[in-house]
């Protein structure tokens, strides 16, 4: 039986999980939750899975530390973090440094401190498992060999698919009257508010590159885009002599997150499974005139230092922005630049990015 901790507990990641581990009481024991303020559904967890430990704002003393504390518990096995945006940043690091077995469903951790995560995980042995449905298609094609590490070897490109979100194709005129109401409603995937903007922004998918390319070690110029709008293709993996591989199933993060919890052994589900004769499946070569989550987060991967994790915090306050209607759709990546453009670089430390993210949100750039 896996002693598990669910950090973000009571968003969609954090519920998906349960709901699946829910129906596997052999498999799976829930020793730890944490939840940032959705105290009611806190504490129906709680009263359900009975866990040993669960932190919350209004519960804890010092509920950062105690996120932390969870992430490193000796007891635990996996480690699941589902907390949104750069608060799943430490929580990471923690569980990395404690050696565990982290199932990621935070990229912005990766995207802030990418190559610090990776270093540390390499260091104390721990393994990151994947939560994002295209970073798991990558992974499940490598881990399908006898030999990923081989198999890496020959990876010629990464092909990232997009949804779009739901205004791909759309004209200025209409992007410059999009609501947060409509920014909300994506057209295939069920998720939080802030990866739905992030999909709608194509932000999401520009974060994804920059998580490829730390996750996989895979260099930015060999991972690509393509919008898929029916997101039944989850990422494809081109190798040197031409093959492509792809993994395919139904739009629902429960496919990723059952992989996980269960790597290495596939588990039998009652998922639905992808009808093929029914299947209309198109690709579409994107453009990022308007769109332009993709360009500027290879722009940041190229300066590299504490870039990428500016965007990613810039990102946070202008989706926070847009949802609260002091700025419009596309002044989401307005925002962004103008406050890019204030921001020195320098190299990549964790105490460096902390302190980067308190001076955004202070307003001290």
């Amino acid at each position: 039986m896996k002693k598990i901790v669910i950090l973000g507990s009571t968003g969609s990641i954090g519920t998906q999980t349960l709901e699946i581990i829910k129906q596997y009481p052999r498999e799976f024991k829930v020793i730890g939750l944490s939840a940032h303020n959705n105290e009611n559904l806190l504490a129906k967890q709680i009263a359900e899975f009975k866990p040993k430990y669960a932190v919350s704002t209004k519960r804890g003393m010092n509920f950062d530390k105690e996120v932390e504390f969870l992430a490193s518990l000796d007891e635990a096995d996996l480690i699941v973090n589902a907390v949104s945006g750069f608060a799943g940043l430490m929580p990471a690091y923690a569980a990395c440094r404690a050696g565990k077995s982290l199932v990621l469903a935070n990229k912005e951790s990766i995207v802030c401190a990418g190559e610090l995560i990776m270093k540390t995980a390499k260091k104390y042995g721990a393994k990151i498992l994947p939560v994002d449905s295209e970073m798991s298609a990558i992974w499940q094609s490598l881990e399908s060999s006898q030999n990923p590490a081989a198999v890496k070897k020959s990876i010629e490109k990464v092909i990232l698919t997009a949804s779009g979100g739901p205004f791909w194709g759309e004209p200025r005129k209409v992007l410059e009257q999009i609501t947060p109401k409509k920014a909300l409603n994506h057209p295939t995937w069920k998720m939080g508010k802030k990866v739905t903007i992030d999909s709608a922004t194509l932000i999401n998918k520009g974060f994804e590159i920059i998580e490829a390319r730390w996750l996989f070690d895979i260099p930015a110029e060999k991972i690509d885009v393509t919008v898929h709008r029916q997101s039944i293709v989850h990422s494809f993996v081109q190798f040197k002599d031409g093959n492509v591989s792809a993994i395919l199933s139904n739009p629902s993060m429960k496919y990723p997150i059952s992989y996980a919890l269960f790597y290495p052994q596939r588990h039998e589900n009652s998922l639905p499974r992808v009808d093929f004769s029914s299947l209309n499946m198109t690709f579409e070569k994107p453009n990022y005139s308007l769109l332009q989550g993709p360009k500027i987060a290879r722009e940041v991967l190229e300066e590299g230092g504490i870039m990428p994790a500016a965007f990613c915090i810039l990102d946070e306050i202008a989706v926070n922005k847009f949802l609260l209607d002091e700025i419009s759709f596309l002044g989401i990546f307005d925002f962004i630049k103008r406050e890019l453009g204030k921001i020195k670089n320098e190299k990549l430390t964790l105490p460096g990015v902390l302190e980067l993210s308190h001076r955004i949100n202070k307003n001290l750039i």
